[in-house]
């Protein structure tokens, strides 16, 4: 939009407002629905404690082999405080994190509507000798971080369509509020499938065991193909980082900073890939 002509402001103002009209439009076709499956699955909660009591059953014999009930209200109970306790903490959280998430949104739009004086403040802090190079370089950087970002929701988006399909497919119960967790766990690397993984497998064991172990595999496969596949194809390709060097990038993130090496290891290891080719070779081949 800006290449055509409008003001940067009016451009991001629009691009916003088309992304909330969106993102509105899906929530209100999405909440009823996803309304309805948690007050069923509400209203489910004391017939699977019955069933964990009933010890001919599935869940009854994994509640008597392994004390699953007696965790969860040892779990509930060391939580510590009351009820009252327990609503407020949960209102200040859900508080903390729509105000987190109004400053990001707040936040993105002067970074979007400042970026190129934000980028000529930087540039100028090298001299002036070196600073088309390094405008070059930047400019390549802050497109490789643009590019991973979409690539990484393209991903969860993909993985919520194969979660759905799947949940579907075997009948599992909830199939639009479990993807939808799914979907957005998915984005935190690292630990966020794994975690959904989990909890889609214990509804699923609300099936059948066998559809509860299927489920397990299925995620475990799905991780490998996101992890080894859809990562290396999709972001790597956007970003040209090799296949090897994404895949252990994201192992060296996370095993040092955890989520967030892990979220941004990606684009580090363009930016040095970049800075390896456009400032070290040239100074190698030179010497």
């Amino acid at each position: 939009m800006v290449d055509r002509g409008l003001r940067r402001s009016i451009a991001t103002t629009l691009v916003f407002a088309a992304f909330l009209a969106i993102t509105g439009a899906f929530v209100a076709s999405a909440i009823p629905p996803l309304i309805q499956q948690a007050g069923d699955f509400i209203h489910q909660v004391p017939h699977y404690l019955q069933q964990a009591q009933d010890h001919s059953s599935a869940i009854g014999r994994l509640n008597d082999r392994f004390h699953l009930q007696q965790r969860i209200t040892d779990t509930l109970k060391g939580s510590g405080g009351s009820a009252l306790n327990d609503v407020v903490s949960a209102g200040t959280a859900v508080f903390g994190v729509l105000s987190d998430s109004l400053i990001v949104i707040v936040l993105t739009v002067y970074f979007v509507v400042d970026m190129p004086r934000i980028r000529t403040a930087l540039y100028r802090l090298v001299p002036h000798t070196r600073r088309p190079r390094a405008i070059l370089i930047g400019d390549e950087v802050f497109a490789k971080v643009g590019v991973y970002v979409l690539g990484n929701v393209l991903i969860s988006v993909i993985t919520g369509a194969a979660t759905f399909v799947w949940l579907t497919v075997f009948g599992v119960p909830y199939p639009l509020l479990l993807t939808s967790f799914v979907t957005v766990l998915d984005l935190v690397p690292v630990v966020g499938s794994t975690i959904a993984g989990v909890v889609v497998a214990a509804v699923a064991l609300t099936v059948s065991p066998v559809v509860c172990i299927a489920t397990i595999v299925f995620f475990i496969v799905f991780r490998f193909v996101e992890d080894y596949l859809l990562v290396p194809r999709i972001i790597g390709r956007a970003i040209k980082v090799p296949a090897l060097i994404t895949v252990v990038a994201v192992l060296i993130g996370g095993a040092l900073l955890g989520i967030v090496g892990a979220l941004v290891a990606i684009p580090i290891a363009a930016a040095l890939q970049l800075l390896t080719q456009e400032v070290l070779y040239p100074r190698l081949d030179e010497g």
